[in-house]
Parts: C-alpha cells; sequence; structure tokens
C-alpha cells in the first residue's frame, strides 16, 4: 500500500510553495529542504551519519555517493562541467575515506547542442578521471527539446573502498580538535561568476577544481587520527562549518586572519558584495583531527598547497554555533545563508 511522504516538522519548509534557486545553494533553505522531507521519506541509518558520501559494509566497506552538475556556463577559467563532475563525487567520495574507483555519468543534452562542445567536456572528464585514477564504468545519454536544459546537465555516481577502516563524520568530533583547511578559499565560485557575468580583472582568477583523492590517501596512510572532512562546496567554508557543527553537537572558533583569500578573490568579492566565507569551492577541504595531530595534518596538506593551515578549533561551548575571531580580537557568529549567493557554480 502506498503511503505519502509526512513531513518530520508541522512547519512548512519556507514561506513559499515552490520549489526556489536558494534549496539548492548551500543554506538554510537547502538544509530545511533535505532535514524536512528527504530525511524522513528516506530515513535510514546511512543516511543518518549526515555526510557527503555513505559507507556501506558489502563484502568490506564501500562508499557511495551520487551528484548532479548544472554549472552555468560550462567553461570556466580552470575546469569546466566535465572535469568538475568527476571530480566533485571523487571528493565527495574521499571526504568519506573511501578512494574512488568506479563512476557513473548520466547526460541530459539539449537538442541543438554542439558536438565539439560535448567532446571537449567528455575528454575533460576522461582526463579527470584518469588523474584521480577512477573508471567511469557505465552511463546514460538522454536528449530533451531545445530550451529545456541549458546545454547539457550531468548526474554521476560513484564507488569507493574505504580501505583504513575508520569512522569519518560529524558526530565523531570532539571539544579540542583542532580544523585544518587545505588552501585558499574562494577562487572557483569567482572564476564562474567572472565568466558568467563578462567581468574582467587585472589578474585572472582561476578555478580550484581539483582531485582531492591524493592529499585526503596522504593524510590516512601517514596514519592521521582524522575525525571529519568536508569538502567546501556550495555554501563555502562557514556552511561547512556551521553543519558539522550541528550535526556533531559542537561549537567551533575560527580565527580570521588563518584563513587564505587571494588578493584578486578578495577584491572581486568587495566589489560583488560577496563574504568570501560563503564563496564555493572545488578543491578545498578541512578536516578536522585531534589537536595533537594539527602540526603533522599540516605539513602533509602543504606538499599540495603552501595555504593549507590551522585555521580554528572545536571548543566546549553552544552546540551548532560557529564564531569567527578578527585580528583585532573581535568576534562574531556565522550563520547559514537564507538565499542563494552565487547560483549555478557547480
Amino acid at each position: 500500500m502506498k503511503r505519502d511522504v509526512v513531513l518530520q516538522c508541522p512547519l512548512p519548509i519556507d514561506s513559499k510553495d515552490t520549489i526556489q534557486l536558494a534549496h539548492g545553494g548551500g543554506g538554510r533553505q537547502m538544509r530545511s529542504l533535505i532535514e524536512r522531507l528527504f530525511m524522513p521519506a528516506f530515513a535510514n541509518q546511512a543516511l543518518e551519519t549526515r555526510h557527503d558520501a555513505a559507507v556501506l559494509d558489502v563484502a568490506g566497506r564501500i562508499g557511495f555517493t551520487t551528484d548532479s552538475y548544472v554549472v552555468n556556463p560550462l567553461f570556466f577559467p580552470g575546469g569546466d562541467i566535465g572535469k568538475l563532475a568527476v571530480c566533485g563525487t571523487v571528493n565527495d567520495l574521499a571526504m568519506a575515506g573511501a578512494q574512488a574507483a568506479f563512476l557513473s555519468a548520466g547526460f541530459i543534452l539539449e537538442e541543438g547542442f554542439p558536438i565539439e562542445q560535448l567532446q571537449k567536456i567528455v575528454a575533460s572528464m576522461r582526463d579527470a578521471a584518469s588523474e584521480a585514477g577512477v573508471q567511469l564504468v557505465t552511463g546514460d545519454t538522454k536528449v530533451v527539446d531545445h530550451g529545456k536544459a541549458d546545454g547539457v546537465f550531468i548526474n554521476t555516481a560513484g564507488i569507493g573502498i574505504a580501505a583504513h577502516g575508520v569512522e569519518i563524520a560529524p558526530r565523531c568530533v570532539r571539544s579540542g580538535d583542532a580544523i585544518i583547511l587545505n588552501g585558499d578559499i574562494g577562487r572557483h565560485g569567482i572564476a564562474v561568476m567572472s565568466m558568467r557575468e563578462g567581468l574582467e580583472f587585472e589578474s585572472q582568477i582561476v578555478s580550484d577544481c581539483a582531485s582531492l583523492a591524493q592529499p585526503v590517501a596522504r593524510l590516512l596512510d601517514a596514519g592521521i587520527e582524522v575525525h571529519c572532512m568536508r569538502d567546501l562546496t556550495r555554501g563555502g567554508l562557514a556552511s561547512a562549518l556551521i553543519e558539522i557543527a550541528i550535526d556533531g553537537r559542537v561549537g567551533i572558533e575560527v580565527g580570521e586572519e588563518r584563513i587564505a583569500v587571494s588578493e584578486p578573490v578578495r577584491a572581486a568579492c568587495e566589489i560583488l558584495g560577496l563574504d568570501p566565507l560563503y564563496v564555493a569551492n572545488e578543491g578545498r577541504f578541512i578536516a578536522i583531527v585531534p589537536e595533537r595531530e594539527r602540526d603533522r595534518a599540516v605539513n602533509i596538506l602543504r606538499a599540495f598547497n603552501e595555504f593549507a593551515a590551522c585555521i580554528g578549533e572545536v571548543r566546549n561551548m553552544e552546540p551548532g554555533r560557529v564564531s569567527i575571531r578578527s585580528q583585532f580580537g573581535t568576534a562574531r557568529e556565522l550563520d547559514l545563508l537564507s538565499g542563494e549567493q552565487l547560483p549555478r557554480i557547480c
């Protein structure tokens, strides 16, 4: 017998009765949609970890994840939708401690889309998969009427091997843990925005789109006790920290001066009225480790990016609270965005 999905909360998902762009923006409305609609409908133990990928015990521990890509424009400095689709899926698996092995790809193509551009996207996916050491083993293609798909949308799913046998999730975070960031932030969102709007800056801003498989593997192979990891995509660094604080029931404090932001990105954010803490990235992640592992973890990640640093600590304070302290000693609390800061960036 069929039954309707029952919302977990008697309150509406938001003040509107239709899906808005903000429901896909990584902020408050997206979290509300997930928590009040999808989580109650599909409730199971794997989903309860509230992580980027599920780790399943199927003849050994595997990671499984899925994602969809609708970036506009399709090509941007440092990447394109194809590279983004592969790296994003590989990275979601890596955040759960799983080494990506196999991918699927579903293409939704718009009638009239140039074959030459599709060839470039496919070649980019091939190169990104080769670099990440993953195989694309199955897929699907659909074509829709002109004007119905904005060129091409891509859906991917990934399976990876969680060989280290450790749990990496928000619920593993403990007071006193150090928060490590693997590089400077904000480049992907600004690179996409500048191409979309035809903005020119003195220095071209290039997306950080990249696979995180190698730096994560290096951490785990070195025996670093990683409690949690999260890649900084939609909603940026701030949203990732807040989500971990909420789901892990901990408080977090970070230092603004410890967070690397390149001068071109900082200038672009000032011009556009954006906060780099909330701007999307596609090659950045945070690793939360015990304080005793802090220096070793930073040194490992600096082999990949000179701006890797410890940016803060997990505190024994109000669960879900994230505080950022300026270089002048003043503090402010970070909150999830209510709307969409930069739509269609992944």
